[in-house]
């Protein structure tokens, strides 16, 4: 079982910079792609980066060169930087990782609880 818990959410003002953090725990034997999405209010939940443990990286259009997403393995950690923030960045921003169990060999997905993210003026 894999526990994520998401961090650095918050308000900021367009043009802003945000930094996300996710953290993987629990029993695990390795975590492999970790990723970012998020859902507005009332939206559908979006692909918004997500990179392999070997540090391969995908972008939803909207956000490539505005947010670099970057991960520690040894921390079991993801992050996502944020630059030149939109109001239709606004969002609450999910972490997803997927890991395998330490006594069987079957990979799994989980999500993180969520962090809200307002940009705003």
């Amino acid at each position: 079982q894999v526990q994520l818990v998401e961090s650095g959410g918050g308000l900021v003002q367009p043009g802003g910079s945000l930094r996300l953090s996710c953290a993987a725990s629990g029993s695990f034997f390795s975590i492999g792609v970790m990723g970012w999405y998020r859902q507005a209010p009332g939206k559908q939940r979006e692909l918004v980066a997500d990179i392999t443990s070997g540090g391969i990286t995908n972008y939803a259009d909207s956000v490539k060169g505005r947010f670099t997403i970057s991960r520690d393995n040894a921390k079991n950690t993801v992050f996502l930087h944020m630059n030149s923030l939109k109001p239709e960045d606004t969002a609450v921003y999910y972490c997803n990782a997927d890991g395998r169990s330490t006594w069987f060999s079957s990979i799994k997905n989980y999500w993180g609880q969520g962090t809200q993210v307002t940009v705003s003026s």
